[in-house]
């Protein structure tokens, strides 16, 4: 549940800290984008002590390739760009256009707008940054309500992709049979 005065989403006893526009955004956020300007930017963060490289947990975020869902949001309803086969130079479909050892940046467009997401990984955080600039005002009309339903699955894809990072090192290390079917 979303709680205006603290700008934190609860579920549980895990908080996930959630900043929309650049006013209250880190600066170091800010400078991951490839973006000119900067027309929207939301950031979700949590505390997890599961560690992984960002692109490690990029690809638990997204997946190599995106999923029907993510297929229909990315390339049907907002128009994006998208590789059609997994390659290492992409997440999901989008390229990687930057990288250091604290984040990745993943990037692509549509005629609409173009798009950044961001995975910030920090000593006890992880963070997801989306960065959107409106190449035409209809890009803006079509995100305003999308943005609603983005904010409301973020937290979600955040505590996903910790299970999903936390089962990895756990087969890396041998603590779960490589066969288990759960995913991940």
């Amino acid at each position: 549940m979303w709680d205006r005065t603290t700008g934190l989403l609860r579920s549980g006893d895990r908080p996930i800290d959630a900043v929309v526009g650049t006013r209250d955004a880190p600066a170091e956020v800010i400078s991951s984008t490839s973006l000119g300007s900067v027309d929207y930017l939301d950031l979700f963060t949590t505390p997890t002590s599961a560690t992984a490289t960002p692109e490690a947990w990029a690809r638990a975020m997204f997946g190599d390739e995106p999923s029907l869902g993510e297929r229909l949001i990315w390339r049907v309803l907002l128009g994006l760009r998208l590789a059609d086969a997994w390659s290492p130079e992409t997440v999901a479909g989008w390229t990687i256009s930057g990288r250091t050892p604290e984040w990745i940046r993943l990037e692509t467009r549509s005629r609409l707008l173009s798009a950044n997401l961001v995975v910030h990984v920090g000593a006890e955080t992880v963070g997801l940054a989306t960065f959107l600039r409106y190449d035409r005002p209809a890009g803006r009309w079509l995100w305003t309500p999308a943005s609603a339903v983005h904010r409301l699955l973020v937290p979600g894809v955040l505590r996903t992709a910790e299970k999903v990072v936390r089962r990895r090192a756990l087969r890396a290390t041998g603590g779960e049979r490589a066969t288990d079917a759960g995913g991940g």
